[in-house]
């Protein structure tokens, strides 16, 4: 057996049932031959991009693999390792390197050195006595600690020798729970409050503590916020939901946030971001986290609990209750929630109805969530419009039907979350939102999803222009027409193999997202194309 031979049987063992990745990389061949399906992109950035979403779905189960040729082929895909990264998401970077000999030579782009900054472990493999150590060394930083991608690089000399004999077990998986001292102090501040507030992170979803943090909430009658990667840790038609934040935040969140005398952030890295929750000064802050490296990073704590999320919320369930005894009464915080939503969705309600043409991207959003089951939908955004316009309104219901993200915010990263979502679950619809500026990034691996037999729904609002650039680059746009794009997206997408087509009537929504649904159910990728206008208008608080 060969190196690139032994390090599939490595994955295969470790549970990895599918590889992204594109060519020339040894380990791609050997996958197929140890029965791993091997998914070939069209551009590398978007196979990263679905391993991060096999990894999110899968809470790391089937741990998302991608491999790649050296030189091109990882600076190509240095995009994606790094928007993983940002979002705190395990993915296995794999990519070919130059043989040893070469691997320092000036020019010659070096993987595990270039991106050490942007993964949370980085290693070249130099002997093929080392694999068993180098892979597992790699599997316990995906499996522990705070998930981010991890790098091991691959000279394509060392692939080709004969694999050294040996044993490879599985790596363990460990959790850490928070002193139980600071525990006890947590639940007497959050006990003794008279306002308190749940902003809940991605660190829910990794911890699956979604029972732990509804008891809690109920608990102590307190409203639940989320980040935008959090989104969907608790369910928004919930009393005590208040709803996700990003850019943009709905007039419920910002009510229950700015009032509240002591937030309890869980799960959560409190980084200070524009496409986050701005948390208010002033406030008292307990910082339950898995990293310590968030603590008074941007938002100072007064509090602090370091630990898996599930541990820390059952712990402060136990003694809270201790402390209280009976749950609080749940219905004057939930009036107050409720009251503060209807106020500021009245605002947005013409924009969200409008029977405008061009049309309203609103408009085309508040309908897909009346058409689709949303329970059994995985929904994700793309930077810019597509997120502010989408996620105050749209209201998770289920664990993981809404892929958020937003520290990083490069375009395109939507398509590839869809496929990856679809290959994870294959039952449920998997929809991405963009426009016409995201689809100029990746859109080409529409194709993949055709091919690859993936049929998701893709959400396209065409503007004919980057919208969200329009205030700030006036002259640009008036002297040489800057912000201006184009194209027939339906057309491409009926190309490429797809089902395609373009709505341009409030009337025609609905029929053609059923229509593009009932395609999907048939096996074909549909990608839905709306004209709208130039919106630029968000929900900032």
């Amino acid at each position: 057996m060969k190196v690139s031979g032994a390090i599939a049987d490595i994955l295969r063992r470790e549970g990895v049932d599918v590889i992204f990745g594109y060519p020339r990389n040894a380990v791609l061949e050997a996958a197929a031959e140890a029965g791993i399906r091997p998914i070939i992109v069209r551009q590398e950035r978007t196979g990263v991009h679905m391993a991060d979403a096999l990894s999110r779905l899968t809470r790391g189960r089937r741990m998302g693999v991608f491999a790649m040729q050296h030189g091109p082929g990882t600076e190509n895909a240095y995009g994606g390792v790094a928007q993983a990264y940002s979002e705190s998401v395990p993915v296995l970077v794999l990519p070919q390197g130059y043989a040893r000999r070469l691997a320092f030579v000036p020019d010659n782009y070096n993987a595990s050195v270039q991106m050490r900054s942007v993964a949370k472990h980085a290693e070249p493999l130099t002997s093929a006595a080392e694999v068993a150590n180098v892979f597992r060394r790699a599997f316990t930083q995906l499996r522990n600690g705070r998930p981010r991608p991890v790098i091991v690089e691959m000279p394509w000399d060392v692939l080709a020798e004969s694999a050294v004999a040996c044993d490879y077990e599985p790596v363990v998986r460990s959790r850490t729970a928070p002193d139980p001292e600071a525990v006890a102090a947590a639940a007497r501040t959050l006990v003794a409050a008279n306002r308190v507030v749940i902003y809940a992170g991605q660190g829910v979803h990794w911890a699956e503590a979604y029972a732990e943090l509804r008891e809690l909430a109920e608990l102590l009658a307190a409203p639940v916020t989320t980040s935008l990667e959090g989104k969907s840790a608790f369910d928004e038609t919930h009393p005590l939901a208040a709803g996700a934040g990003g850019a943009a935040i709905p007039g419920q969140l910002r009510h229950v946030l700015d009032r509240a005398d002591v937030i309890l952030g869980v799960g959560c890295s409190f980084s200070e971001t524009a496409f986050g929750v701005r948390i208010p000064s002033g406030k008292t802050v307990i910082h339950a986290t898995l990293d310590p490296a968030d603590l008074n990073k941007s938002v100072p704590c007064q509090q602090a609990l370091i630990g898996d999320a599930r541990l820390t919320l059952a712990m402060l369930v136990t003694a809270c209750h201790e402390q209280l005894g009976k749950p609080r009464a749940v219905e004057p915080v939930a009036r107050e929630i409720s009251d503060a939503e209807r106020a500021w969705l009245s605002e947005w309600l013409p924009l969200l109805t409008s029977d405008e043409v061009p049309l309203n991207p609103y408009r085309v959003l508040w309908d897909l969530q009346k058409t689709v089951d949303v329970a059994n939908t995985i929904i994700t955004h793309d930077a810019g419009s597509p997120r502010d316009q989408l996620s105050p309104f749209w209201k998770s219901t289920a664990p993981l039907s809404y892929l958020g993200w937003g520290k990083s915010t490069q375009l395109g990263y939507g398509l590839g979350l869809a496929m990856g979502a679809k290959l994870a679950c294959p039952d449920k619809l998997c929809i991405n939102v963009w426009g016409d500026a995201a689809i100029g990034f990746t859109g080409m691996d529409f194709e993949t999803a055709v091919r690859e037999r993936l049929p998701i729904l893709s959400i396209l609002l065409n503007n004919s222009a980057m919208a969200v650039e329009l205030p700030i680059m006036p002259v640009a746009t008036e002297r040489y027409r800057c912000t201006d794009i184009s194209g027939d997206y339906a057309a491409f997408a009926r190309a490429l193999g797809g089902y395609g087509e373009r709505v341009t009537v409030a009337d025609e929504i609905v029929p053609a997202l059923q229509r593009g649904i009932e395609a999907t159910q048939g096996g074909q990728p549909a990608l839905i194309e709306f004209i709208t206008a130039q919106e630029t208008r968000a929900s900032r608080l």
